[in-house]
C-alpha cells in the first residue's frame, strides 16, 4: 500500500466492532537525595530551578553526582506557584491539607504518583497553590466576589469566603462537586453565580464556600470536617478517580509525514513505516473487538504547524495522542495534553524537560541518563567479577564518551578494576598484556561506530584463536544491530553482548509473522534501521490502545501488569516523580553465544 493510501485509510478509519525523591526541608532550601538515573538537568527540571542555582549551593556537583548523594535545592516557588514539601514524621495527608490550606483532593490530583504505599517520611510531594492566589486562577480570569467584612463575635476567627478553589474536570457536575466538598448545590451556586444554569466549563475554577449553619430556631449542629477522622488509606481511596471504561478510544497520530515536501526522504520513510505498523495494530485490535476512532495529521517541522493541528476542535476530545517526532514540538503538545487531560505518547524524542512536571507524558525513548543507569545496573549483575578492558580504537571519536565515563564510575563504586588499550596497541600482543587468563574478560570498545568494530574485531578474533583459554566476551551498543550482516560470524565467535531498548530476532515467530504481514499489506520490506519503525509503530499502538480498552482510566495503575509480548519494543514505565510523567526504563541484553544461539536477556 502506498503512503497516500495509508493516509486516506486512517482519515476514514473508525473501528467500531465493540523514582522518587527524598528530601529534608530547611530554611530557603530542601535536601534532595539523588536516585538512579537522575542528572543535574533532570533534578533542576523537576523543581523548576536552574542548574547554576544547584551548583551554587552544591560546589562540585557540576563535575559529578552519584546515587545517594544529598543536594541542596533552593525553594524558590511561593505564593501563587507550586511548592515542594517533604513529609515529616507524624504527618498525615489530612494534616498536610490543613497546614497548607488546600484540600486533600487537590493534593492527590497534584500528585498522581502518590499513594498510601509511598506516602512516607522523606517523600517529596508537590503542594498546589492555595485559593485565589493561584496562577491558574489568574490565567482563567476567575472573578471571586470580595466578601463584606462579617460581624465577628468575640474570639471568633475571621474566615475567607472561599475555603478552597476547585478546578473543573471533564464530566463533573454541580451535584458531584457539591457532594465532594460536603455542601449543597445552592451553596455552590451562590458562591459562583456564573454557573446558575449549572453548565460547567472544564478548566475553570470554582469558589468552594464554607457550609452554612442551620437557620435560626433550628438546633445548630457543628460543621465537622469528615476528613479529619479518616486514615491516609481511606483518604486516598476517597479521592481516587473513579475508573471509567472507554467504549470507543479516540486516538490521534501527529507526525511529520512530509506531505509538503519540507522533510528528507529518509524522514518520510521512517514516519510512514511507523504509521503503517500502527495501522496494522489498529486492525489487529479491531479483530479483538476494540473500538477505535483514529485521526491522522501531518505535524510538519515547526511549532506553528503543530499549533494548527492542536487548534482543530476534535483534538480536545482525544483520549490519547501519539507524537510528535521533533523535540521542539513536544512542549506545545505537552501543554495541550495537560490542559485537556489527554495522554501524550512521545515515540521518538527523549529530549525536553516536560516529562518532569507533566503527568500526562509517556516517553518511549528513554532519556540518556536513565537508560545508562539501567544498563550499568544490569551489567554489574551480569558481570560482577569480570576483568574489564576498554578499547579506544578511534581516538577523538566521543560518541560514547558519556556512557564510558559513567560505566567507569560505576565500576569504581563496585570495586571492579578495569584496563585500557588504545590505538596501535590494539593487537594480539597488546591484548595479551591486559587480558586475565584466570578470569572472565569483558572487552568494551569506546565507540559504537562500525569503523571502530572493523578495527577491533579482527584483533580480538586472532587473540581468541591463539589463546583459546582466554575467556573473552565483547560488550557493546544498540546500533550494532544494524551491523550484524557484516559481523555476524565474529559476534558469535566472541560471545558478544549489546544492550538495547529495542530488539527483535528475525527468527522469532512473532517477528516472522509480522514481517510477512507487513509485506502482504504494503508490498515491500521494512528498511534496515534501528529500531525498525514498522515494528515500533505496531508495538506502541497495541500496548497503549489495548491497555486503554482493558483498563480505562485505571490504565496508569495497571499498565505494567499487561501480559504482552512486543515484537521489538520493551515497555517498563515508571513515573519520574509524584507529579510528573512516565519514562520507559526497559533494557535488554542481547547475547550472540558461541553455540550460535541468539538470547535476549530480559531483566525485571
Amino acid at each position: 500500500m502506498k503512503f497516500i493510501q495509508a493516509i486516506y485509510l486512517a482519515a476514514a478509519l473508525s473501528v467500531s466492532s465493540a523514582g522518587m525523591m527524598w528530601a529534608q526541608s530547611t530554611s530557603g532550601h530542601f535536601m534532595h537525595t539523588v536516585t538512579k538515573g537522575q542528572s543535574l538537568y533532570s533534578i533542576s527540571s523537576m523543581y523548576n530551578v536552574s542548574i547554576a542555582d544547584i551548583v551554587k549551593l552544591n560546589p562540585g556537583s557540576d563535575e559529578k553526582i552519584k546515587v545517594g548523594q544529598s543536594l541542596k535545592i533552593p525553594q524558590t516557588s511561593a505564593g501563587n506557584q507550586v511548592i515542594f514539601h517533604t513529609i515529616q514524621a507524624g504527618e498525615t495527608l489530612y494534616k498536610l491539607s490543613v497546614k497548607h490550606g488546600v484540600s486533600v483532593e487537590r493534593i492527590c490530583r497534584a500528585n498522581p504518583g502518590l499513594s498510601v504505599k509511598n506516602f512516607r517520611v522523606g517523600q517529596v510531594i508537590a503542594i498546589p497553590p492555595t485559593g485565589k492566589a493561584s496562577a491558574d486562577v489568574k490565567e482563567e480570569q476567575v472573578q471571586v466576589e470580595t466578601p463584606q467584612a462579617p460581624v465577628v463575635q468575640k474570639n471568633e476567627p475571621l474566615k475567607p469566603k472561599c475555603r478552597d478553589m476547585h478546578k473543573i474536570e471533564r464530566k463533573e457536575t454541580v451535584y458531584s462537586i457539591s457532594r465532594m466538598y460536603g455542601i449543597t448545590e445552592d451553596e455552590l451556586i451562590a458562591a459562583n453565580p456564573e454557573i446558575k444554569d449549572k453548565k460547567l466549563k472544564k478548566g475553570k475554577f470554582l469558589c468552594i464556600p464554607y457550609a452554612k449553619e442551620a437557620s435560626k430556631g433550628t438546633p445548630v449542629i457543628p460543621v465537622q470536617d469528615t476528613d479529619a477522622n479518616l486514615t491516609d488509606a481511606q483518604l486516598f481511596d476517597k479521592n481516587k478517580i473513579e475508573n471509567k471504561k472507554i467504549s470507543t478510544i479516540k486516538a490521534a497520530v501527529v507526525l511529520p509525514f512530509n506531505t509538503d515536501g519540507t522533510g528528507t526522504k529518509d524522514e518520510q520513510v521512517r514516519m510512514v513505516e511507523y504509521y503503517e505498523g500502527f495501522l496494522m495494530a489498529v486492525d489487529s485490535l479491531k479483530e479483538k473487538g476494540v473500538s477505535i476512532d483514529l485521526y491522522t495529521y501531518d505535524s510538519g517541522k515547526t511549532t506553528a504547524s503543530v499549533d494548527q493541528v492542536l487548534n482543530k476542535p476534535e483534538m480536545k476530545s482525544m483520549d490519547i495522542i501519539f507524537g510528535p517526532a521533533y523535540s521542539a514540538q513536544v512542549k506545545p503538545m505537552a501543554d495541550f495534553a495537560e490542559k485537556n487531560n489527554i495522554r501524550l505518547v512521545v515515540p521518538f524524542s527523549s529530549q525536553g524537560d516536560d516529562v518532569f512536571n507533566n503527568p500526562f507524558i509517556y516517553l518511549i525513548n528513554t532519556p540518556q541518563s536513565y537508560l545508562y543507569s539501567e544498563v550499568y545496573e544490569h551489567y554489574i549483575r551480569k558481570f560482577p567479577n569480570a576483568n574489564v578492558v576498554f578499547l579506544d580504537a578511534e581516538t577523538g571519536h566521543t560518541d560514547k564518551a558519556d556512557f564510558i565515563k559513567g560505566l567507569k564510575e560505576e565500576l569504581k563504586n563496585n570495586q571492579i578494576t578495569f584496563k585500557e588499550l588504545k590505538g596501535e596497541n590494539i593487537n594480539p600482543d597488546g591484548m595479551k598484556l591486559v587480558v586475565d587468563s584466570l578470569r572472565e574478560n569483558v572487552i568494551i570498545p569506546t565507540s559504537g561506530r562500525n569503523v571502530a568494530l572493523i578495527k577491533v574485531l579482527p584483533q580480538m578474533v586472532i587473540t581468541s584463536r591463539e589463546h583459546p583459554n582466554y575467556n573473552m566476551k565483547l560488550f557493546g551498543y544498540p546500533e550494532w544491530q544494524t551491523y550484524t550482516d557484516d559481523h555476524l560470524a565474529s559476534f558469535f565467535e566472541l560471545d558478544t553482548y549489546f544492550y538495547s531498548s529495542f530488539y527483535t530476532n528475525n527468527l522469532f515467530p512473532e517477528a516472522i509473522q509480522f514481517t510477512n504481514a507487513y509485506r502482504k499489506w504494503y508490498s515491500k520490506d521494512m528498511a534496515n534501521t534501528f529500531p525498525k519503525y514498522g515494528m515500533l509503530g505496531f508495538d506502541t499502538a497495541f500496548f497503549f490502545l489495548n491497555g486503554l480498552h482493558k483498563y480505562g482510566s485505571n490504565f496508569e495503575e495497571s499498565m505494567n501488569q499487561m501480559q504482552l509480548t512486543p515484537i521489538q519494543t520493551g515497555f517498563k514505565f515508571d513515573r519520574v516523580n509524584n507529579w510528573g510523567g512516565f519514562i520507559n526504563r526497559k533494557v535488554f541484553f542481547v547475547n550472540f553465544t558461541k553455540n550460535f544461539e541468539l538470547i535476549k536477556l530480559d531483566f525485571e
